[in-house]
């Protein structure tokens, strides 16, 4: 099977950062950084982003480049005979279709929403009249289903065009539009009456807050956001780096991955906080500052159809721009694992990534009863937890050790690779920081996300 490659070095950053941005940059970074001091959070989370988040990037891309395969094989192909690195291929599996079978129903919401705002639905609905309109989606289950299936076969068609003529085309086009969207939207919040303490919110460091809940829990939460926000430790980065040559080293290019995705990040703040205080709402959290308090605020702007459609049209972008990335990874892996042809890999995984997201589509509603994570929560809060909490800072971990470890690739082979190219270099004295301290942050990483989820 002859090995497909991205056309351009372009392709390559926006691909990757379309697989790392996504909906936690819009419906949780904003919020964690307004409520954990602001500024100082966001200094926080640069620091992190560059002591954790980029050097295992830099990992994955490297065990990708060099193997030439996706996570099912890549360490068959790098570990030396007899070890057993490559049982995490399995674990890499797991997660990426773990992570499609509720993220495809997450992204049919935003086409809904797109939708509906652009065709005036949620004009002249107050509040209460905004939240009975996201209730009412979750409790029809025909509805989530067309629009989570939709998802599934509109981004299996694209992957079934080629890598270069579907996937990379199509993921270009949909990132340049959405910074071109959040730029055009965070210039019309920053604009509107009242916005500056919005602003000041999110962006002035603050310093009595940070005394009130304590620094330590603030790092933390920084250190959360900084590695989550990359996607990384399930391969679904590793693969791009199987797509591209040897032209570029890969710390520049992680480091300007990041950047992306941070600007993102950063900017969905500039959206959301100015026009929530220049409007009198309270910004919150999760799924209901998306799809509650957003609308609101549109309904109280001028033309706020245009700017709610434009809104969910970039979260649409940043939700499709993940399903595709790693739509493309779980096609790859199952044709290098079970020697599927092209055909055979989208036609099967058309039915099982459909079927598989209507669990998450009927937890909200038939299922409801089933609450794994107790009172309250989801199906999709379930899958969530083994993705984020278990599955990504584990398979990180399994990155980090395979690449500085002499019982792995090993340092020397890691370095050579991540260094081949043009570019920054990565340094060679973080070899002793990469192999004694880097593992203790990823262990503390794993062990309080897996604390804080089951005691709560």
């Amino acid at each position: 099977m002859e090995r497909e490659k991205l056309k351009s070095r372009l392709g390559f950053i926006l691909l990757s950062a379309g697989c790392a941005i996504g909906i936690g940059n819009v419906w949780r970074f904003p919020y964690v950084a307004g409520n954990n001091g602001g500024g100082i959070f966001v200094l926080f989370y640069l620091l992190f982003l560059a002591m954790m988040g980029i050097p295992i990037m830099c990992m994955e891309f490297a065990v990708g480049r060099a193997s030439q395969k996706s996570a099912a094989q890549s360490f068959a192909v790098l570990e030396k005979p007899g070890q057993k690195w490559h049982l995490h291929g399995y674990v890499a599996i797991v997660g990426n279709y773990m992570l499609m079978f509720y993220y495809t129903t997450v992204a049919g919401w935003m086409l809904y929403y797109f939708c509906a705002s652009l065709t005036g639905r949620f004009s002249g609905l107050d509040a209460a009249g905004v939240e009975t309109a996201f209730h009412g989606l979750l409790a029809s289950p025909l509805t989530m289903t067309f629009c989570t299936l939709f998802v599934v076969v509109m981004g299996f068609v694209i992957c079934a065009l080629g890598l270069q003529n579907g996937v990379e085309r199509i993921t270009k086009g949909m990132m340049l539009a959405l910074i071109v969207i959040m730029v055009v939207l965070a210039g019309n919040s920053i604009l509107q009456p009242g916005a500056a303490e919005g602003l000041k919110f999110y962006l002035v460091p603050n310093l009595e807050q940070i005394r009130h809940i304590g620094i330590g829990p603030v790092i933390v939460q920084a250190m959360n956001q900084a590695f989550f926000t990359l996607s990384l430790g399930i391969g679904s980065m590793a693969i791009f780096g199987s797509y591209i040559g040897k032209e570029k080293g890969l710390l520049g290019e992680s480091a300007t991955i990041a950047a992306l995705d941070t600007f993102v990040a950063i900017t969905a703040g500039l959206i959301i906080f100015p026009a929530c205080f220049a409007h009198g709402v309270n910004p919150d959290s999760g799924p209901s500052l998306i799809f509650v308090t957003l609308p609101n605020v549109f309904n109280t702007m001028a033309a706020g159809n245009i700017w709610g459609a434009l809104f969910f049209l970039f979260m649409s972008f940043a939700a499709f721009s993940t399903v595709l990335a790693v739509f493309q990874n779980i096609v790859a892996m199952s044709r290098e694992l079970w020697n599927w042809k092209k055909t055979q890999a989208i036609v099967r995984n058309i039915l099982i990534v459909g079927l598989c997201s209507i669990p998450c589509v009927l937890g909200f509603n038939l299922w409801s009863s089933f609450q794994p994570l107790g009172a309250g929560s989801t199906v999709l809060d379930f899958e969530d937890f083994i993705v984020s909490t278990l599955l990504l800072p584990g398979g990180s971990f399994i990155y980090l050790m395979f690449c500085v470890s002499k019982r792995g690739w090993g340092w020397d082979h890691f370095y050579e690779e991540v260094n081949t190219g043009s570019g920054p270099r990565f340094p060679r004295w973080l070899r002793g920081y990469l192999k004694w301290v880097l593992p203790v942050l990823m262990a503390f990483l794993f062990f309080h996300g897996l604390y804080a989820a089951l005691v709560k």
